[in-house]
């Protein structure tokens, strides 16, 4: 059973945890060897507990490490309190409803040529944006029938909900509060996190209406704040005694999509509500299916694993090539060998 760490995270010996403390040691070291002189953190938690902390290449424990897609899963699980909370009404509304300027994108104030709101972008729900299963900007894919990864769509999803807590305004993004506030407020704070958080923008052509589409919230997190929020979702929300996100929710949003089930091949069927989920079995096969993780470029990933009541977090990775949610898991298959 877990505990919840205060602002001290508890150790505890790798043996009393399950582990075999010889296999997990040659994790460590093998991520060392692997890494050569690039930076890399890698942290193991089980049953609330920290077994493990590497971290090498000139990275210190406490610096910070921006979660470009990771953050996703952040934002899926702020939508999942907004709806618990009756701000939104449901996943399957029309984001119209709530952030109408969002189909105000002409075709030349979208972020690049052929790419601008168009009259099938009305039926776009929560759930195929966080889904991204949306086709927002782009014409030809119908609202939750194909599976494209993108920012804007999840940048709409933020500020949608930052803006029926009074926190965004498009006409003047900077002003407001803004979601990473909201995040503090819902999150970060319950459960004793540290993250900071900025806007950031691509560099777009110059019409492009960046506040309805862009402003995107940057989360800046150690390894032990990407681990906090990992052990609120292993947790299915709840935090010491607290249900701070609906439990139903992250189940949800934590197992492949129906969306994608129903409109995509199946090697395909890797995504959820924000999250990347293995019960399909086609992400990790050789990792157990009730598990699911939060992934960004730099190589950030939060891994969690119901079943061992485990969470490994690389904050960075090192990998070879190209990071995906595939790369990243060749470090948690050795922390999984590890568990005696």
């Amino acid at each position: 059973m877990s505990v919840f760490p205060a602002a001290d995270w508890e150790r505890e010996e790798p043996e009393a945890l399950g582990f075999n403390p010889a296999r997990l040691e040659a994790v460590g070291e093998w991520q060392s060897d692997h890494a050569d002189d690039s930076p890399y953190r890698l942290l193991v938690v089980r049953d609330g507990r920290i077994a493990a902390e590497w971290q090498g290449g000139g990275i210190g424990r406490d610096d910070l490490q921006g979660q470009a897609s990771a953050s996703k899963s952040t934002y899926s699980t702020l939508l999942g309190i907004a709806i618990a909370e009756g701000v939104i009404g449901s996943a399957d509304d029309l984001v119209a409803d709530y952030y109408p300027e969002f189909l105000d994108v002409a075709p030349d104030e979208g972020p690049k040529e052929n790419r601008y709101a168009f009259p099938e972008n009305a039926g776009i729900t929560f759930r195929q944006l966080i889904g991204n299963m949306s086709g927002y900007m782009k014409p030809g894919e119908l609202p939750g029938q194909t599976f494209n990864y993108q920012t804007f769509g999840m940048n709409v999803v933020t500020h949608a909900l930052a803006s029926e807590y009074s926190l965004y305004r498009s006409s003047d993004p900077e002003r407001g509060a803004g979601f990473g506030r909201l995040t503090e407020r819902k999150v970060r704070n319950l459960i004793g996190g540290s993250w900071k958080w900025t806007y950031s923008n691509f560099d777009l052509q110059p019409k492009a209406k960046l506040g309805i589409f862009g402003y995107a919230t940057t989360y800046q997190m150690t390894a032990r704040d990407m681990a906090r929020l990992g052990l609120l979702w292993l947790n299915d929300g709840e935090w010491s005694g607290k249900q701070i996100v609906p439990a139903g929710w992250i189940r949800e949003a934590t197992r492949v999509s129906d969306m994608l089930l129903q409109h995509e091949p199946r090697q395909l069927w890797q995504y959820g509500l924000g999250f990347w989920c293995n019960d399909q079995g086609m992400l990790w096969p050789n990792l157990p299916k009730d598990s699911f993780a939060a992934v960004g470029a730099g190589k950030q990933f939060i891994w969690v694993d119901r079943e061992h009541d485990l969470i490994v977090v690389q904050s960075p990775g090192t990998f070879e090539g190209s990071f995906s949610p595939q790369t990243g898991a060749e470090v948690v298959e050795r922390v999984v060998a590890a568990i005696a």
